[in-house]
């Protein structure tokens, strides 16, 4: 596969997949590029319906003008304070931004959450998501509103009282199961319509099927989300005071 940043043309040949109705993974196959490479440049440049071949070229090239400018002339990528190579993580975070984005969540919601699951903390303040994002208070503000009613981001107040925004184990189980909730109360709204359309309508029949696939979606979230929660996140007992550890011959 070829390697390197893609060229004008091959975005040219991205703008036609797209408007040619074509999935990510066969515009991928025709550039011979992969898939991720493809879904990071669209979701980056303005998602599939405003994709534009020219302008995310040029946006493009005033990133990579940018990099240059602030990183010297034979420089070694910066590393962070701990260790890490920042260039590297950059990238990363991009493509987990991408990857936020490409199942339905609004870019800057996207690009917060991958920046808190890319700090060994897993908090930060919003001080500090100005900061590393480089955008506004109120754009992090608007985001963080919207991870909360997602479930995917809970508040704490640091020992400073500073509030701070946390992701972790539990978020995501409280994530689906707020999902699950969404879809019991579809099934239950979907249900009081059959009484007012009339039982065995049209009308009615559908929703009655629409609540009968909901019921079935939110115990099936429910279970998966305990199941899980329970076999990864579950921390052994600590044994016993005197007990023989693993090895131990009893005598």
């Amino acid at each position: 596969m070829p390697g390197g940043r893609l060229t004008q043309q091959e975005r040219q040949q991205i703008a036609l997949g797209l408007a040619d109705g074509l999935p990510y993974a066969e515009i991928a196959r025709r550039l011979e590029r992969p898939t991720s490479t493809v879904t990071r440049e669209v979701m980056r440049n303005g998602g599939p319906t405003a994709y534009r071949a020219d302008l995310a070229h040029r946006a493009t090239e005033r990133r990579a003008q940018r990099r240059r400018q602030a990183a010297p002339r034979g420089a070694k990528a910066p590393l962070q304070a701990d260790g890490r190579d920042a260039e590297a993580v950059r990238e990363y975070q991009e493509a987990f931004t991408t990857v936020f984005m490409a199942s339905g969540a609004p870019k800057m919601m996207s690009r917060v959450l991958a920046c808190l699951y890319t700090t060994d903390e897993g908090s930060l303040t919003a001080a500090e998501l100005v900061e590393r994002l480089e955008v506004s208070p109120a754009s992090v503000s608007k985001a963080i509103a919207f991870l909360e009613e997602q479930g995917l981001v809970r508040r704490e107040r640091d020992a400073r009282r500073r509030e701070r925004y946390v992701v972790d184990d539990d978020v995501w189980y409280q994530s689906m199961m707020a999902s699950a909730r969404g879809a019991a109360q579809v099934a239950e709204t979907a249900r009081q319509g059959v009484g007012v359309l009339g039982p065995g309508t049209p009308a009615a029949v559908r929703l009655e099927n629409i609540a009968r696939f909901m019921d079935f979606v939110t115990e099936s979230i429910t279970r998966a989300a305990e199941q899980a929660r329970d076999v990864l996140y579950t921390k052994p007992p600590a044994p016993a005071e005197g007990t023989a550890g693993p090895g131990s011959d009893g005598g």
